[in-house]
């Protein structure tokens, strides 16, 4: 039986995680206790927990609002300017040295850190011999994300993180306002790869030059966060680089050995071993 976050009859709980598991094919019995606790409770209302079970279990729509919750976290473009002005320092030239570079956007959401790269790679002319692998749980916020629509309202903001990135031209030439909403260009994300992946499930398909996967592995407990570090490493190419969130580390994980920093600050490292 799993450990229950507090609030949750361990039985009851085990039971919802069990049936998800055996009915739709997505285990997060190694999601971190709070984290998983906060989703779910959004979704109960003020129904018991085995009511929200048998509603998820009998109807598919509950269940992908229930998957939406866990895809969704807080983004937003250019999220932490100084790991964009690294990435654009330190590892943009370095990718440079490969003839076509593969992406792999790791628990993309809406997408804003998707198209943030794809702006970057373009600003430093290699957009067009890269393809941004942009993946995560939920087919419906993949969706949004493949769409490049965001609040118009956002704006201010991702214009400031922007500008704070050391981005070289004017924000607003990437999107065009419409009522309420920004629109980007789509030739931004035209050779991008938008499909679902289970990091708790699925292994590695593609050998990457850059791997990112920020603000991801805070809502894993350790034994999923264990199996995800080693799917990371597999798919990363020799020399190719890791870029985690600033609340997450390599350190006192069993790889932490097989990588060099190229700015640990910014939490980004090099695949040295293998």
């Amino acid at each position: 039986m799993i450990d229950s976050p507090v609030g949750f009859d361990p039985a009851e709980l085990d039971t919802l995680l069990a049936g998800i598991r055996d009915r739709y094919g997505y285990d997060f019995r190694e999601y971190a206790p709070a984290s998983l606790a906060r989703r779910i409770r959004s979704q109960m209302g003020t129904d018991p927990l085995p009511a929200l079970s048998d509603r998820l279990l009998q109807d598919p729509e509950a269940f992908g609002r229930f998957l939406d919750e866990l895809a969704v976290h807080s983004t937003s473009m250019f999220r932490d300017p100084g790991f964009w002005r690294s990435l654009r320092a330190n590892v943009l030239p370095h990718l440079a040295t490969w003839p076509f570079i593969r992406i792999w956007c790791v628990g993309c959401s809406t997408g804003e850190e998707a198209w943030s790269l794809a702006i970057l790679l373009e600003e430093e002319g290699l957009l067009a011999r890269s393809r941004i692998y942009a993946t995560d749980l939920s087919e419906r916020v993949l969706e949004r994300a493949r769409r490049g629509v965001f609040p118009l309202s956002a704006m201010k903001e991702y214009t400031e993180n922007y500008l704070a990135s050391r981005g070289t031209r004017a924000f607003s030439d990437y999107y065009s306002a419409g009522y309420d909403k920004a629109i980007f260009r789509g030739d931004l994300v035209r050779q991008a790869v938008f499909a679902q992946h289970n990091l708790a499930t699925d292994g590695a398909f593609q050998e990457f030059h850059l791997v990112l996967c920020r603000n991801v592995l805070i809502y894993f407990g350790a034994s999923l966060s264990e199996r995800v570090h080693r799917l990371l490493f597999e798919s990363l190419a020799f020399t190719g680089v890791l870029a985690l969130g600033l609340r997450e580390t390599i350190e006192r994980t069993p790889l932490a050995d097989r990588y060099d920093p190229l700015d640990a600050g910014q939490r980004i490292y090099r695949k040295a071993r293998p």
